[in-house]
């Protein structure tokens, strides 16, 4: 147990029992406990194998290349449509997580697996991402954001297509675009 990750199972309120059992099943496989993005991460040799998180309605153990496993049960799922490789293995009670047991190690021990062999799930291209046309024709338009978006790592690309792309109108796309020009120019990712 990480004494750092501590905090986030003494402030749990709803989800304290099923993440406290979560935690140790986890630790029994023999990963190493972190605290990354606020929320306890498991590792095996520094490579994200899963993490613990928590909502309204579920808590989740949430394996970082799930679409790589094999799931022959069926329970793993793709939290929006916009996640390309982790998958969710959801709970609603600790009672689940009890039953589940031997089955979330049977998970976890094949996620490790695929740790140990190095293998990558495939992403998508930044070039499969829809392009909004307001966007599109200010690229066009303007060689400095043009370059400067060019210039991103694809994982910012990505993040500000998908963002400019969810807004269903178009004066809503503008607004969005225009709000993130400067941070485009900057070499920043949205959440940057």
């Amino acid at each position: 147990m990480n004494p750092k990750v501590d905090f986030f199972f003494a402030k749990a309120k709803k989800w304290k029992t099923e993440f406290e059992k979560l935690r140790t099943i986890l630790l029994d496989c023999e990963l190493t406990e972190e605290l990354k993005w606020g929320v306890p991460c498991y590792t095996y040799q520094d490579h994200n194998v899963a993490l613990i998180h928590g909502f309204k309605d579920y808590c989740a153990i949430l394996f970082h290349n799930g679409v790589l496993l094999k799931d022959k049960s069926k329970l793993l799922i793709q939290q929006t449509p916009n996640v390309q490789v982790a998958r969710q293995l959801r709970f609603t009670d600790i009672r689940e997580i009890i039953d589940r047991e031997s089955l979330i190690k049977a998970y976890l021990h094949e996620a490790i697996a695929l740790e140990k062999s190095g293998a990558k799930p495939e992403m998508k291209k930044v070039s499969d991402f829809e392009v909004p046309d307001e966007f599109k024709t200010l690229l066009d338009k303007n060689k400095n954001i043009k370059t400067a978006f060019s210039a991103l790592t694809p994982g910012r690309q990505r993040g500000y297509l998908l963002y400019f792309a969810q807004a269903k109108l178009e004066k809503t796309r503008v607004a969005r675009i225009e709000k993130y020009i400067s941070k485009i120019l900057e070499g920043k990712g949205l959440d940057d």
